[in-house]
């Protein structure tokens, strides 16, 4: 039974009993019962009713108040577990792969300087994880409104990793920083690093330009284009595709809109894929 329907029985549930009883007194036993003798009844009445069935429904309130404890911190748990997860994805697992990236780099490097070159960049990578490692820990440890975020940095650092790797990357950011709050600016920040980074793992791009702009009524609009190879609607949805689920998860979850198309090159054939994120003005 539902809780709050178990609450207005156990609220009802006396009136009623008295109602009842003063209903057949006056209808049906007052030719048999006194009003002295009835008036010492209904107490009696009231307290059997209550030794019965409100007992009943409050053991039914407190078994019904404890699953929903249970379920509510099932589901804190399951908010943190989330939570850890974008974590490790958004720094850890992004900045591995890049690593994994230079490795195959070092691999086919043709003499010193290149090979020295690389091992700056690995050296470089190492320490990023590393400092990905600390402020996700620190992040984990402290409350979310003390959360520093660190506008566009992080975006402005995946552009050099990947245009080190050889992909030509235009930013075009003309979103300010009072046009979003605190937690807009993690959530958007971490849609388009995904975004960026998917293009570097999936597209086979040479091309990358990432669009921020203000619309009217306090909206914006950011989109990731690249002329890539492009993504069937099939394989953004498969298993394992954790990134994309997690981009259509942060931008539910702040009421945005988030739509990831094929691009369109200049002769009107299909090229790369976009990703757009659009906020729309409350009305």
């Amino acid at each position: 039974m539902a809780y709050k329907r178990i609450k207005w029985l156990i609220l009802w549930t006396p009136t009623i009993t008295i109602a009842l009883w003063e209903y057949l007194r006056h209808a049906l036993l007052l030719p048999y019962i006194s009003m002295d003798l009835g008036n010492a009844l209904a107490p009696v009445i009231v307290m059997t009713v209550t030794a019965t069935l409100l007992i009943k429904l409050f053991r039914m309130l407190e078994a019904t108040n404890e699953s929903l404890q249970q379920a509510k911190a099932a589901r804190a748990a399951y908010l943190e577990r989330e939570q850890l997860a974008r974590e490790l994805h958004d720094g850890i697992s992004q900045s591995l792969f890049l690593l994994s990236v230079k490795l195959d780099k070092l691999e086919q490097a043709k003499n010193n300087e290149a090979v020295l070159e690389t091992a700056q960049q690995l050296r470089r990578t190492v320490r990023h994880v590393y400092e990905d490692v600390r402020q996700s820990i620190a992040s984990l440890r402290s409350e979310p409104s003390k959360t520093d975020v660190q506008w566009m940095q992080a975006v402005r650092e995946m552009a050099e990793e990947l245009e080190r790797g050889g992909l030509a990357v235009q930013l075009d950011w003309r979103l300010t920083d009072g046009r979003l709050t605190g937690k807009e600016k993690v959530e958007l920040l971490a849609i388009v690093r995904e975004a960026m980074l998917n293009v570097r793992k999936h597209a086979n791009a040479s091309q990358l330009s990432v669009l921020a702009e203000e619309t009217d009524d306090a909206g914006f609009r950011c989109t990731v284009t690249d002329d890539g190879t492009g993504a069937e609607p099939a394989q953004l949805t498969a298993k394992g595709r954790y990134g994309i689920r997690m981009m259509r998860d942060r931008a539910k979850s702040m009421g945005w809109q988030l739509h990831v198309r094929q691009g369109e090159g200049s002769d009107g054939h299909a090229v790369g894929t976009v990703v757009e994120v659009t906020k729309e003005a409350e009305r």
